[in-house]
């Protein structure tokens, strides 16, 4: 057993605080990883308000880099003193999707079997599986991407969710290519991370959409070739004037409302593709005229975890940045300690930051 510090969400709306935790020893498929960095991410604040389920208390993060202690007594292909990129995906092999070669929708993705524990030996929840604001976390094994040692922490492991999910909504879901025209609304965290996807696939026109001008800034810093600040503007009519008058030929909805998904579907080309990346609450509908969905063609595609595999992305994004190609720093606002998760969540609340980075 291993007593760690960890960030821990105890009840609905409370603050977050810094407390003890307890992680056993791997077990068989589990690994036991110490984290070096880990990313704050919306999905860490939506845990912590209750918005993803009511499994309290959480141990929250799960945008981590990080090296294996150890592993567990039936684990092949992993060993201490790995270099590792943390997963929320680690694909089983056996389910339908995997057996059709389609393992980036896997249906039975599996977490670490043993729990960690407050110091009194009540059992935690990790945020997404992984729980990685704690000096070690305890995972499946699977959920461990082995990358180049050379590739800072805080900048690899955010790879882990929020950047992963915007670079692969372009370059796997979107499947932009050469000369392609590109419209991204919302560019935080993740629409941003699709912008430098779009760049990194060679569009020859990518538009940044959002209504704050300072996440404007930020996009033109990672590849757009225009912004529209929607606020003041009629955004399908901008995105149109800046593509010939046709539209684009994939737009990509980072924030995930019904407004947004309705600007994207109309500020594509008759034959263009929407990908729906922002994750909206389940509240929401979008109503749109049937006809208008017939008569458009193209392609509607929602994208999970940016359709990656892992065990191929994470690596050659990894290589794609030590070569100078991806500029995943640029994604890294500000690090802090463990002690400092709630100031960031309050930072990013108010779009202050790309990211805060947990250093451990």
């Amino acid at each position: 057993m291993h007593e760690v510090r960890g960030v821990v969400a105890r009840s609905a709306h409370a603050p977050v605080t810094l407390e003890t935790v307890l992680v056993p020893d791997p077990g068989p498929g589990e690994a036991l990883v110490a984290v070096r960095a880990c990313g704050v991410c919306h999905t860490d604040l939506h845990y912590r308000e209750g918005g993803i389920n009511d499994e309290f208390p959480f141990l929250l993060g799960h945008e981590a880099a990080g090296t294996v202690e150890a592993v567990g007594p039936d684990v092949t292909g992993l060993a201490p003193g790995d270099y590792v990129i943390l997963n929320w995906r680690a694909v089983c092999g056996r389910c339908r999707a995997c057996l059709r070669g389609r393992p980036q929708y896997c249906f039975a993705t599996h977490n670490a079997l043993q729990k960690m524990t407050l110091a009194d030996g009540t059992p935690l929840s990790p945020a997404l599986g992984i729980g990685a604001f704690a000096d070690k976390t305890l995972v499946a094994a699977g959920q461990c991407t082995k990358v180049d040692p050379a590739a800072e922490p805080a900048v690899a492991g955010l790879l882990g969710c929020g950047v992963m999910a915007g670079l692969g909504a372009a370059l796997n879901t979107g499947a932009v290519s050469r000369g392609d025209s590109v419209a991204v609304i919302g560019c935080g965290g993740v629409g941003n991370a699709a912008i430098a996807g779009a760049r990194l696939a060679g569009a020859a026109t990518i538009i940044g959409v959002d209504v704050d001008a300072r996440k404007l800034d930020w996009a033109r810093q990672l590849g757009a070739t225009h912004t529209v600040l929607s606020g003041a503007t009629d955004v399908v009519e901008a995105i149109r004037e800046l593509t010939g008058g046709f539209g684009a030929d994939v737009v990509i909805d980072a924030v995930g409302r019904p407004e947004t998904y309705t600007q994207a579907f109309y500020a594509r080309d008759l034959a263009g593709t929407v990908v729906l990346v922002g994750v909206p609450t389940p509240d929401m509908r979008v109503d749109l005229p049937l006809l208008d969905v017939f008569g458009r063609g193209g392609a509607l595609k929602s994208s999970w975890y940016g359709d990656c595999l892992p065990s191929r992305d994470f690596p050659t994004l990894i290589d794609l940045y030590l070569q100078g190609r991806l500029d995943l720093g640029a994604f890294v606002s500000e690090r802090i300690a463990p002690d400092g998760v709630e100031e960031a969540f309050a930072r990013m609340s108010r779009g202050e930051v790309l990211r805060s980075v947990v250093e451990f």
